[in-house]
């Protein structure tokens, strides 16, 4: 389990370290949200009393570094399952000088749960979604938290939005379309998942159901207004790229055409080109306190 892809409704069965540098680079551009983020958790626990965080599906580490530097005082740890990622995310704090601070743990979950030890706050960003029984895992999450810890949930938010709803490429609407290929295949890859379970995606009433009392929820936002740089337009194209290819057989017949041209060096009004791309999204977060 490994992702911080901002909902992570790319695929059914995600090559994760396929995805390695779109993951580091899209939180690299969310930073100052999840620094924002970290800042406010710094005001539901005292920053003193937090000795060991778990970033569970940390992915390639940037929140694991940025959750160490809000919490001097505290061990971070990486949790993925995927070995690539983890190295990029040791690699990440010795370059911040932060490794004696940051540990990496290969885990599946949830069956590795209990290998996680205890906790003061638990960050699960965008990583819950990706195991089938969402309540159980919750009560397990919450089992590893020491008294007074924090559980925190990034679930929801908004999708992401990179251009004008008239692109002059095909039909208007571009990314309203895809959001809707995006959610089809959510569903799927969650129906897949071992034990799985339909559940509402009511998170107060779950983190409740596991035992916590539930501390504030807030949503940030992440805003890259045009022109964007040359780092975030490249993290625009590897996004396009992505839904052309997970999309390709359920993309209407002019929009995999208006795809093409936006994905065309060639093309004038194409995303290597266009000086209106931004980047636009926000994320939900929610969280609750143990005891």
């Amino acid at each position: 389990m490994s992702r911080h892809s901002h909902h992570h409704h790319d695929s059914t069965s995600p090559d994760w370290a396929e995805m390695a540098t779109l993951l580091e680079r899209q939180a690299e551009v969310e930073s100052p949200l999840y620094t924002e983020a970290a800042r406010w958790l710094g005001t539901l626990v005292p920053p003193v009393g937090v000795r060991r965080i778990l970033d569970v599906g940390s992915g390639p580490g940037v929140i694991t570094t940025l959750l160490a530097e809000a919490f001097p005082d505290a061990e971070a740890v990486a949790v993925d399952g995927t070995p690539q990622l983890l190295e990029r995310a040791a690699a990440r704090a010795e370059s911040r000088r932060l490794g004696h601070r940051v540990s990496t743990l290969l885990a599946e979950l949830p069956q590795d749960i209990d290998r996680l030890g205890e906790a003061d706050l638990i960050w699960a960003g965008n990583s819950l979604h990706h195991i089938g029984d969402q309540r159980a895992a919750l009560a397990s999450f919450a089992a590893r938290l020491r008294p007074g810890g924090l559980m925190v949930l990034v679930e929801g938010g908004l999708p992401g939005r990179h251009l004008p709803w008239n692109q002059g490429i095909g039909r208007p609407g571009l990314e309203a379309r895809l959001d809707a290929l995006n959610a089809d295949r959510f569903g799927r890859m969650r129906a897949e998942l071992p034990d799985s379970t339909d559940e509402i995606d009511d998170w107060r009433a779950l983190l409740t159901a596991a035992g916590l009392t539930p501390a504030g929820t807030r949503t940030f936002l992440a805003d890259t207004p045009a022109p964007v740089s040359p780092v975030v337009r490249e993290q625009i194209l590897v996004h396009f790229e992505r839904q052309r290819s997970v999309d390709d057989d359920h993309l209407a017949a002019d929009d995999r055409k208006a795809l093409d041209r936006l994905l065309d060096p060639s093309e004038p009004l194409s995303l290597h080109h266009r000086d209106d791309l931004f980047r636009l999204t926000a994320r939900t977060i929610h969280t609750a306190r143990k005891g």
